[in-house]
């Protein structure tokens, strides 16, 4: 097989348990940037959060961000998908509201927050990021006024929060034009339905003329099935969920066993 794109998930995928990237699965990706072949990095993680990874690689990299809502390739925006404001209004006010967390909001490259907790505070240090703190019903009103609309909505915490919250929106009856995933056990990602890595894949593939056959992506959470599954060779990490695992074409090493590089090695010979 000829690959002509390989695509990765971020945390828990291309980083380590300790947020970095082995000299290992760096140099395995330049190698592979070097043959020709594409690089692309899918995450939920907002631009800042996916240019710091590609900067650290120095490899021009395609950006699907925001859980696919919002793709960059060289350096241009070719999609963009929005939820309603009367959806992020009604999860803020029957999720965020009464269970008193932060209901963290993406719209493009910004990132907003209607409060601070410890999990906000740890992600401000991992993303080079400061999000704006906003009062809902001051900024639905000011983007009704310039006409934006959000990306994608989080909740982070303590994993029996985001699945206690999970259990709560799961049957899609209160808000039927979102979609979630979890992303981590201790975040539960929204976005308007329809959209997935897999279908942004696809968009980046139209994009570029490159068929799906020829493309490898990996990935190890309820968020990037999609992906594998839209990629012509689809790699589950070692620490990949059991339900992404089914679905892979083949299984490599953990985040903390240079799984990356030990795939591009199978397949790349």
């Amino acid at each position: 097989m000829e690959y002509k794109l390989l695509c990765f998930d971020i945390d828990g995928t291309l980083l380590d348990d300790q947020k970095r990237i082995s000299d290992s699965v760096k140099r395995s990706l330049r190698k592979a940037s070097d043959m020709g072949i594409r690089i692309a990095l899918a995450s939920g993680r907002m631009p800042a959060g996916v240019e710091m990874i590609e900067k650290e690689l120095t490899i021009d990299c395609i950006k699907i961000c925001n859980a696919g809502t919002y793709i960059l390739v060289d350096g241009n925006c070719i999609d963009s998908k929005y939820l309603s404001l009367d959806s992020m209004k009604n999860i803020y006010e029957n999720i965020a509201a009464k269970k008193n967390i932060p209901l963290w909001i993406f719209r493009e490259k910004a990132w907003y927050v209607t409060g601070i907790d410890w999990i906000v505070e740890r992600e401000m240090q991992i993303i080079p990021y400061i999000p704006e703190v906003v009062a809902m019903d001051e900024l639905i009103k000011r983007w009704q006024g310039e006409g934006k609309l959000p990306n994608k909505l989080l909740f982070g915490g303590k994993p029996e929060l985001i699945q206690m919250i999970h259990e709560e929106m799961k049957d899609g009856a209160a808000w039927p034009d979102v979609e979630m995933a979890y992303s981590a056990d201790t975040f539960i990602e929204i976005f308007p339905k329809g959209v997935d890595k897999g279908k942004a894949l696809m968009t980046v593939c139209n994009h570029l003329g490159i068929d799906l056959q020829n493309v490898m992506a990996f990935g190890d959470q309820d968020l990037d099935i999609p992906l594998i599954e839209a990629a012509g060779t689809g790699v589950a990490m070692g620490n990949a969920i059991p339900q992404l695992k089914e679905k892979a074409d083949f299984i490599t090493g953990t985040n903390n066993e240079d799984g990356i590089a030990y795939a591009l090695e199978h397949y790349l010979k």
